[in-house]
């Protein structure tokens, strides 16, 4: 079982650290062969050092990377010291941004340019050029986790760290009827990628990373704009298979008028990969006073990636008022593998400590100390490519391939795209 809301070791926990006095019996007995002698040194190292897991977390949440500067000043010197403590200052705030709702972003804590320094652990510069007076470089800055913790704590700001896999993102768009996914025009669509473009740009990463279909001819044939819509599993897990996701999201948005005859957009989000096949939410956006439909679509996609982020944070807010622990067996068939699970487990954001029980040639057994619901715990791992489960009474967690996500192959699409059947598949659609 999963203990939460206090400090107390399982049972099994407990039975297995009892255990842990066998398995230096074990390696004597295999005379030192525990995958070598270097493989024990190294295997004793890391029973010393997982317990500090926690302080290893990773830092490419905290990481704001290449946020462009270009300042002018009297003399070089201080354009690179304004240039330094502006970078700093929007790194900071696009961090603080990145962990809280948007209900919160009103909130949170604004700081003079020597607090901020204060949570810098350190920075990076590249493409640095400057003249006598002129100072353009790009800047990436890691900020210190525990403090940054501290002061949204301190704030009375609720915040999550755990990121999303990638999720591959379909706008379908649907007027008078008629649907299109990949068809010139499609302003929906067009809206998208102007919406990840500039968020790019703008250095504005979230939780939630998406990845933008390219729609050249593989993606035409994977699947069209009404199998988009039906939800047909077969055509979305092949189109899914393509870009290395595990979900793919449709978001279909349906144009309509008022009986005023101000343009709305209905939009609808689902969901689709292992255990999410279901809607995640719909909504209507109105057009303002004076709003083509063109900026209509731009304002629905900023606000849709909003919401999906908040979504996503609001399921992943760190309880630091519930705590548990779990006692986990990790299947492993080599070093290396227990190497690759101790790197995941430090990209885990609820993970407090991961306590070493036992190290064998098959398996590693641990306490996990976690913040906040098991559920929570589960979903984190899942992101680390681990897998929680139960399995005759105990738990266990088992290390999941792990595949970089993007397009595993381009296909040329031609001179000419005119003529060709952009729907998808044999079931039409526009």
């Amino acid at each position: 079982m999963i203990q939460c809301g206090g400090s107390h070791l399982l049972q099994g926990g407990r039975q297995a650290r009892a255990k842990a006095s066998g398995a230096v019996a074990e390696f004597a007995r295999n005379g030192l062969s525990f995958w070598s002698f270097p493989g024990l040194i190294l295997a004793l190292f890391s029973m010393l050092s997982l317990s500090s897991v926690a302080s290893a977390q990773t830092l490419d949440v905290f990481t704001v990377a290449n946020i462009p500067v270009d300042v002018t000043a009297k003399t070089a010197a201080a354009a690179r010291q304004q240039a330094l403590a502006d970078g700093e200052k929007r790194a900071f705030e696009l961090l603080l941004k990145r962990l809280t709702m948007r209900i919160d972003h009103q909130r949170l804590p604004v700081l003079e340019a020597k607090e901020i320094s204060g949570y810098v652990q350190d920075f990076g510069v590249a493409n640095e050029k400057n003249s006598l007076v002129r100072y353009l470089a790009n800047l990436t800055y890691r900020f210190k986790p525990r403090d940054i913790r501290f002061l949204l704590r301190d704030s009375d700001i609720q915040f999550a760290e755990t990121r999303s896999k990638p999720i591959l993102v379909l706008p379908v768009y649907q007027v008078a009827g008629a649907v299109s996914l990949w068809d010139d025009p499609n302003p929906w669509r067009q809206a998208w990628a102007d919406r990840l473009k500039d968020a790019k740009a703008a250095k504005i990463d979230g939780l939630v990373p998406m990845i933008f279909a390219s729609g050249d001819l593989a993606d035409i044939a994977t699947i069209g704009a009404e199998l988009a819509v039906k939800g047909d599993e077969q055509r979305l897990a092949a189109i899914a298979q393509r870009y290395r996701v595990a979900t793919t999201m449709v978001v279909l948005g349906t144009l309509r008028s008022t009986s005023r005859g101000r343009p709305v957009l209905s939009v609808s989000i689902f969901r689709y990969g292992k255990n999410e096949n279901r809607q995640a939410f719909s909504t209507e956006i109105e057009a303002k006073q004076g709003e083509d439909i063109d900026t209509l679509l731009i304002r629905a996609a900023v606000e849709i990636n909003a919401r999906i982020e908040d979504q996503w944070k609001a399921n992943n807010l760190l309880k630091f008022e519930r705590a548990g622990v779990v006692a986990v067996t990790l299947p492993i068939r080599n070093l290396p593998d227990w190497v690759d699970a101790k790197r995941r487990l430090a990209r885990v954001a609820v993970i407090e400590n991961a306590e070493l029980v036992l190290l064998s040639r098959t398996e590693v057994r641990l306490n996990i100390h976690f913040i906040g619901e098991a559920e929570q715990l589960k979903l984190a791992l899942a992101q680390a490519d681990m897998v929680l489960t139960e399995e005759e009474g105990s738990w266990i967690v088992k290390l999941q391939p792990r595949i970089k996500s993007g397009v595993k192959s381009r296909v040329k699409s031609g001179k000419d795209r005119r003529g060709i059947n952009r729907s998808g598949g044999s079931s039409g659609g526009k």
